[in-house]
C-alpha cells in the first residue's frame, strides 16, 4: 500500500501503567514509525522522550524497555485516545470514523489524578469520545510532534513541566 493511502488501522499494543501511575498522557493515534515498533513515539524526531527526560531530570530513554521504567518510575501512564481509525499514514487531519479506546481500565488500575493530552488533535478526540464517558478534563499540551515545528524543544520542556507528578510516592 502507498504511504499516502488511506488505511483502516486498529491500535497495535497496550496502554502502558502499573497500580503507582499517577499521571495519564494521551497522543492521538501511533505514528507509522510507532505502529512498526509497537511502542510510543517511535519515530525519532518525535520529541516526547527527549522532553520527558528534560521534565523529570532524566537520561532521555533508549530502549523500549528503559521507556517503560522510565515511565512507571515517574508514575506516568501512556495511552491514545484513539483505538482505530481510517488514517493516511502518521497525519492527524487525515483521522476519519474514529473509535476510541477504552480508559476506564486505566483510571480503574491506578489512581490518576491528572490526564493530558499531547496536542491538539489528541485534545479534540478526548474531549468527543472520552470525557463525556469519564467526565474528567484533560489538559491540552503542546504536541512533541516534528509536525509542530513552531515549539521549539526548550518551549515544549518548559510547557509540559506541569506533567511533574507532586505528590509524594
Amino acid at each position: 500500500m502507498a504511504a499516502n493511502a488511506k488505511a483502516h488501522i486498529v491500535h497495535p499494543f497496550p496502554p502502558l501503567y502499573d497500580e503507582s501511575s499517577r499521571i495519564l498522557i494521551l497522543g492521538s493515534f501511533p505514528s507509522v514509525k510507532s505502529r512498526e515498533q509497537r511502542f510510543f513515539y517511535g519515530h525519532p524526531q518525535n520529541r516526547f522522550w527527549r522532553v520527558a527526560a528534560a521534565v523529570f531530570g532524566a537520561p532521555v530513554p533508549k530502549t523500549i524497555e528503559e521507556k517503560c521504567r522510565f515511565l512507571l518510575e515517574n508514575r506516568v501512564a501512556l495511552w491514545d485516545v484513539i483505538a482505530s481509525c481510517e488514517i493516511v499514514g502518521s497525519s492527524d487531519s487525515s483521522i476519519r470514523d474514529a473509535k476510541p479506546n477504552d480508559i476506564r481500565p486505566i483510571l480503574e488500575g491506578a489512581p490518576i489524578e491528572r490526564i493530558f493530552v499531547n496536542g491538539g488533535t489528541a485534545a479534540k478526540l478526548y474531549q468527543k469520545y472520552i470525557e463525556p464517558e469519564t467526565g474528567r478534563k484533560a489538559i491540552q499540551l503542546p504536541s512533541t510532534s516534528p509536525a509542530n515545528a513552531a515549539w521549539s524543544l526548550e518551549r515544549l520542556i518548559e510547557e509540559w513541566g506541569i506533567i511533574r507528578d507532586r505528590t509524594d510516592p
